[in-house]
């Protein structure tokens, strides 16, 4: 019998890379491989395939994932801050 503990930590190596929902696309399968024109996935599996297309085969790889890139902090001046008494 396990024990709650396990079950969390079970549930948290369970989690997939860059959050829980990673919509299925040949571009993340295991077996995909981007063609040189980059319009198509080359798969052993079946062939020829769309980017945005999956098969049975699906395998979730998340090494083949890119992050969003973060917003840029604007930088701000220590006048803006301070507080005058005037």
């Amino acid at each position: 019998m396990k024990t709650t503990e396990q079950e969390e930590r079970e549930q948290a190596m369970r989690r997939k890379l860059y959050g829980n929902y990673v919509e299925a696309t040949c571009e993340y399968c295991l077996y995909g491989r981007k063609s040189s024109d980059g319009k198509a996935i080359l798969c052993p599996k079946k062939g020829v395939m769309p980017l945005y297309h999956y098969c049975r085969k699906y395998v979730y790889d998340p090494l083949k994932r890119v992050p969003a890139r973060q917003p840029k902090i604007n930088m701000f001046d220590e006048d803006e801050f301070k507080i005058s008494m005037d």
